[in-house]
Parts: structure tokens; C-alpha cells; sequence
């Protein structure tokens, strides 16, 4: 059965995020919540639980995984980026993006995409999910909370504990952050690329 812990949105309980990053830390996989809407989240190098996520998310070795990370330094370690390309994304972050680049030698093989060795990232605008970074240190591995068949990512806590209640870890409440995923840039082609358009504004993109 998956631990639940009720975190309030504004001002997180420490004792609550710390157990939680240990629980990371320990190969856990986690529902958490993000400024577009709740994620499936595991450590880095944590091998069972991307193929957890895999394996609920009903997802190809095509896809991308975001590593969720804490702020731009942690950002820069994971991914190539030069100067232009790091100036559009530092406007734009912490808030609802997820930009695909090249990934560094730090990121684990199994995280890339098979063709193209790119990787998503992200800095998010949430309370509890920098919180929760910065007890980690670490950035997440994550994906949408959106389920094989379904056309909305799941919204309410009690309902990811239900549903998902021996598939995961831990679920991490903080109420309801919406159902918009984040918008998808790619970075990566040269020139840029809205691969999805959603809760960030994609404006400053075109």
C-alpha cells in the first residue's frame, strides 16, 4: 500500500518532505505534485522505478522522461545548451515548461532517447515540489500522472491513492494543480520546436 502524506500547498511540513526524499533515496516511487499537475516521480539512477512508470504509463522506449530539477545550476549539469538557447530558457523558468536538449554524460543511458540522446528538463514554480528538490538534492525523474486510455492526467490525491494505491510508494497531496501538462519545446533540432502546447504560455517560443 502507498504511504500518504498530506503536505500543505503554501507552507510544507519538513518532517513530511524529509521522509519523503528518504524515501526516494531508497528506491521509492512517488505521485507528487507540480505546477501543471500531479507526476510520477523516482530518483536517477533508480532502474525499477522507471520501468514502474513505464509499465503504468503503458510507454515505448521512445519516450522522454523530464528530469525535474531544483534551478538552473542543477539544470546545466544534465544538459548542452549555448548561450541563446540559455537565455530563452532562463526567461522562462521556474514555470510550466519542459525544454528537450541534449543530454550530458550524467544522465543515465536508459533515461535518453534511443535516436536522438536527448532528454527533457524542467525547473517547476510549486511550493512543495522545490521543497521537496531541495531536501533530495537531487533532480526527479519524471513523467505526467496520465493514465493508458485517459484524456486528463488525475487531479485529487485521494484519488491517485486509490487508483494507484500498489503501484506506487507514496502519494504526496498538496490539493488540486490542474490538468494542463506542461508545454514541450525542443531544443534540440536546431531550430526551435512546440511539440506540445499546455500550461505554459508558448508565445515566447514562436
Amino acid at each position: 500500500m502507498a504511504k500518504y502524506f498530506d503536505v500543505h500547498p503554501e507552507n510544507p511540513q519538513r518532517r513530511t518532505i524529509t521522509t519523503v526524499a528518504e524515501s526516494i533515496r531508497s528506491g521509492a516511487l512517488i505521485a507528487y505534485p507540480t505546477d501543471s499537475c500531479y507526476a510520477l516521480g523516482c530518483g536517477l539512477s533508480n532502474r525499477e522505478g522507471l520501468a514502474r512508470i513505464r509499465s503504468i504509463r503503458k510507454l515505448d522506449d521512445r519516450h522522454h522522461f523530464t528530469l525535474v530539477c531544483r534551478d538552473f545550476a542543477q539544470l546545466g549539469q544534465l544538459v548542452q545548451i549555448d548561450n541563446d538557447v540559455f537565455r530563452a530558457i532562463k526567461a522562462a523558468t521556474p514555470g510550466s515548461y519542459t525544454f528537450i536538449l541534449p543530454a550530458t554524460k550524467e544522465v543515465p543511458r536508459q533515461l535518453l532517447h534511443p535516436r536522438k540522446r536527448t532528454v527533457g528538463v524542467r525547473i517547476p514554480d510549486h511550493v512543495v515540489t522545490q521543497a521537496l528538490l531541495a531536501e533530495l538534492g537531487d533532480p526527479l525523474v519524471s513523467s505526467t500522472l496520465l493514465l493508458p486510455d485517459e484524456d486528463e492526467p488525475l487531479t485529487q490525491g485521494w484519488e491517485i491513492k486509490e487508483r494507484l494505491d500498489h503501484e506506487v510508494d507514496a502519494v504526496l497531496d498538496s490539493g488540486d494543480c490542474g490538468t494542463e501538462p506542461t508545454t514541450v519545446v525542443d531544443f534540440s533540432g536546431g531550430e526551435v520546436e512546440i511539440v506540445r502546447r499546455g500550461a505554459g504560455d508558448p508565445s515566447r517560443f514562436e
